[in-house]
This record gives C-alpha cells, structure tokens and sequence, in this order.
C-alpha cells in the first residue's frame, strides 16, 4: 500500500465495512484504491462496498481492474454485460457473455444471448432457446424469455399462448405479466396487454399502460434482460447469495434506469447484507404511482422490521390490514410485527384474521402461530383449539405435537396425552433439544426420574444458554439427590434468565428448595 494517507483511508473502511456503513466504506475504499489502483484486495473489498452503497463509479473502477487480473467474482461479469449493452460495444458484450456462460450462472446464458439478438436476428434468438440445455435451475428462465421474446417481434398470439403456459397468463407472475404488456403496448396491441390484468387487477393494468406510455420503450432487449436480471436476484436475495443479488440488481439498473422489479430485490439483499440505509433509499424511489407500490409497502414494512424500528413497520401494516382485502397476508404480518412487540394477545387477533381470509387455505403453521401467539398471552383456552387444529392438520410435524404436549403440561392438561404427544414427536425428531427437553420434563412430572434425567441432560448439552432447560433440569438433579449438579444447572440457568425468572432461579439457589 502507498503512504500513510492511504492505508489510514483503507483502516477506515474497513472499519465502517464492519459497522454496516457502505457508504463511507465506500468512499474510502474509492481513496485507497486511487492511491493503490493496482492492488486486487482494496479492489475486492472497494467493488462489494461499491455495490452496496451504490457507488456506480468505484464499482465500474473495481471490476474493470479485478477482470484485467483475472481475479473478479462471477457476478462481475453481468455488469460487463450491462455496461457493454448501455455503451453498445459488442466485444465487451460477447466477452461478458462468454464469461457468463462459463461460470455460475451459465443456465441464464442462453436467455441473454436470445435477446441480444431480438433487434437485428429474432429467428436466431428463438433458436438460441430452443437449443439451450434443459436444465432444472435455468428452466423457467427460459420459458418465460421465451414468451416475452415472441411478443417482442411481432408474434403476438404464440407469445400470450406461453406466457399462459408458465402460469403466468392469469394471476401468476406479476413481474412477468408487467414486462409482457409494456412489449405489447411498444406494438400497440393494448387490448391484449389489458386481458393480462383483468378483474380486480384493471386498475394496475391502467397503471402499466400508462407509464409504458409515459416512457415508450427503445430497445426491448434491454428491458428483457434487465427483467431477467431483477427476476434472479428475486430469487436469490436471501441468505449467503445476497451479495449476488445485488450485483444482479445493479446491473438490470443500469439497463433500465428505475426499474421497480429490481429496486424491490436490491432493497431486499440490501437489508439481509444489514445496508439498511440503502435499502430504505433504494424503495424510495418507486412511487405512489407505481404498479409497484404495494409491493413496495410490503417490502419495507420487512426492511424496517429488520432495521429494529418496529413501531414505523407496525404503522405501515395495520391500514393494509384494516383494509381487508385479498389473502391473509396483511394479517399475519401485523400478527408478526405484533409479536416483535410482544403485544401477544392484538397479534393472536391478527393471526386469526388471517385464518378466516384464508379460509380452508389455512395451514398448520398459522394456526400454531394463532395458539402459541395466545399461549404466551396467558390465555390457554384461547390458544388450545387452534394448536389443537394444527395437529389435526399435521399430525406428523414434530414442532405441533411438541407445543400441543407441553401445553397440556403447563396448563394442567391431560398429562397421559402430553406423554403421547411428546414421544411421537421424539421419534419423528430425536435430537431436537426443545422435544427432548419438554418430553424430559414430562417424565419429570409424572415421576419417572430415571427416564427424565436423561433426556434433560442431552437438553442441556445441546442449549446451554437456555433457562428453561437448565431450571428443569436442575430441578432433576435436585429431586434425585444431587444437590451440587442441581444448583450448577440452576445457576446456569439464573446466568441467562430474565426479570421474575431470574429472582425465582435465585430463589432456588439460595434457599436449596426440595424436589417441586
């Protein structure tokens, strides 16, 4: 590294890279690498801040200097391809495709190598995809290409007639059907691009046609690919695959300036790489008057959740709730943030709002999030049927018998039905701690000792750090005579337990109780 200017600048991303400030690691990784243009590991670190706080130039920068050594991650090859395409520059264009096809996400190659050719060689394009290998992961990509790239020359009919074959012709992928009336509309056919939102969806079709006639389309194959782009990084913005998804994102940015889709999916990899700022900026720019903006409100009443601000997410979701209309959603998303909140009994409400809009659609697990939401609400009987109702509709998920059996435990429940509870889900979970613990306590309760001891133990082993394991367990120790292991547990215990638990573990400690 150069002077001393330099290196302090690198320190100092580094050390807002770790406090989830990309934007001033950003800035200062630009400064390093200006002072060091031919180091690769401020370039690495310089390209991810990059693409985080949205720094186009330092991105550009980056990757043009980890390609030319040879040493850039796979996804910089899709921002070789949009920045190619944006510039028009061909060998750039088929060097980025040829790197893509090579790499990870070479099943969506065919579908980018399609759409380059829709302006000059459409029957070319359509070969392209009829030749292409088929493969599980790249298979709906294909297909909905395939679609879109027949309505974009002119071949109408043959492409609505694939888009219905990807379930996309009815209610199915919005961001598909969006894209495909935009082509249509570029072509005129209106009333077709209209027939994509019938029904209560003729207000969002309006508002689909008009901004594609607000801002008429000049090249399909960019909008194409940007739409293919944003659609992967959908799909991937969770988990490990984030970072990939945001250079997914930027990259359909580049090729459609404002591109809801992929603002949507930036925000949402944004928030999982914990660059909330950025994603919160990133929603901003889709507008009330987007097709998008539902989507939007639901993607940030889950970017605020996350960033810790509960209260700003809440007040979003309730009047989507209030409105009561389509599914359950809504609902059970004030039902969760509810939770958060630990406002047990407004959010078991909520969730059995959502039960009654999804009506027979309503799956095991909302109703144990209704009972459990009772549950910890104190309110047994409130809870008991609808946990009741998740086990009659699974009886084979280990987490329902689970909570069903401990309930009756807790609730002076019928302690031999418990018992048969809590060992079926054992034996379809054996090394689960919280069913190990709960069937330990059981047999605790019921005064089998030898067969509770055990089980607790294996608990405890497994969850060290938590308090209800280790109080029952201590309470075994204590009633099978082994006082010393019965206050280490306990004192375990006391170590992570919270308000009125803490004093009651203390209590235990202190004043050595006899078996409860």
């Amino acid at each position: 590294m150069g002077d001393a200017g330099e290196l302090a600048a690198y320190v100092r991303a580094r050390a807002a890279d770790a406090d989830g400030q990309s934007a001033r690691a950003a800035a200062d990784y630009a400064r390093a690498l200006n002072g060091a243009p031919d180091n690769v590991v401020i370039a690495i670190r310089a390209y991810r801040a990059g693409l985080q706080a949205g720094d186009a130039a330092l991105v550009e920068q980056a990757r043009k200097l980890l390609d030319a050594a040879d040493v850039g991650p796979r996804d910089t090859a899709v921002l070789a391809l949009a920045q190619a395409l944006s510039t028009g520059d061909d060998t750039a264009r088929d060097a980025a495709l040829a790197r893509i096809a090579d790499g990870p996400l070479s099943f969506l190659a065919p579908a980018l190598r399609a759409w380059t050719l829709v302006g000059g060689a459409p029957d070319r394009a359509l070969a392209v995809l009829a030749a292409a290998p088929r493969r599980s992961v790249g298979t709906r990509y294909l297909a909905e290409a395939r679609s879109l790239i027949l309505i974009a020359t002119g071949q109408q009919q043959a492409g609505l007639t694939a888009l219905r074959a990807t379930g996309a012709g009815g209610n199915g992928d919005f961001s598909l059907r969006v894209t495909a009336a935009q082509l249509l509309a570029a072509r005129s056919a209106i009333d077709e691009a209209r027939l994509l939102f019938a029904g209560g969806e003729a207000a969002v079709g309006d508002a689909v046609l008009r901004l594609a006639s607000a801002e008429p389309m000049t090249d399909p194959a960019r909008l194409g690919i940007a739409r293919l782009l944003a659609s992967l990084a959908r799909d991937v913005a969770e988990g490990e695959t984030a970072i990939l998804a945001i250079a997914l994102a930027r990259a359909a940015l580049i090729l459609n300036p404002g591109d809801a889709p992929a603002l949507l999916a930036l925000a949402q990899a944004l928030a999982e790489e914990g660059a909330l700022t950025q994603a919160l900026a990133a929603l901003d720019q889709v507008g009330t008057d987007s097709p998008w903006f539902v989507a939007q409100q639901d993607v940030r009443i889950a970017v605020l959740a996350r960033a810790g601000r509960p209260a700003e997410a809440l007040a979003l979701a309730l009047p989507l709730a209030r409105a009561d209309v389509g599914d359950a959603t809504p609902h059970r998303r004030v039902g969760d943030l509810l939770m958060a909140s630990d406002r047990f009994a407004d959010a078991g409400a909520s969730y059995r709002r959502a039960i009654e809009r999804a009506g027979a659609g309503a799956g095991w697990r909302l109703y144990l999030q209704a009972g459990g939401a009772f549950d910890r609400a104190g309110r047994w009987s409130d809870a008991a049927p609808l946990i009741e109702r998740a086990v009659e509709l699974a009886p084979d998920e280990p987490v329902a018998l689970n909570y069903l059996g401990y309930g009756l435990l807790e609730n002076r429940g019928d302690r031999a039905r418990a018992t048969r509870l809590l060992e079926r889900a054992l034996a379809l979970r054996p090394d689960d701690g919280s069913i190990l613990d709960s069937l330990g306590w059981c047999y605790f309760l019921t005064g089998d000792l030898p067969r509770a001891l055990p089980l607790l133990e294996r608990a405890a082993a497994q969850s060290p750090d938590n308090a209800t394991i280790n109080d029952h367990l201590g309470d075994a120790y204590w009633r099978a005579g082994r006082h010393f292991e019965a206050r280490y547990a306990w004192g375990a215990a006391k170590g992570v337990a919270t308000g009125d638990d803490e004093a009651r573990i203390a209590a235990k400690i202190n004043g050595a109780p006899g078996p409860q």
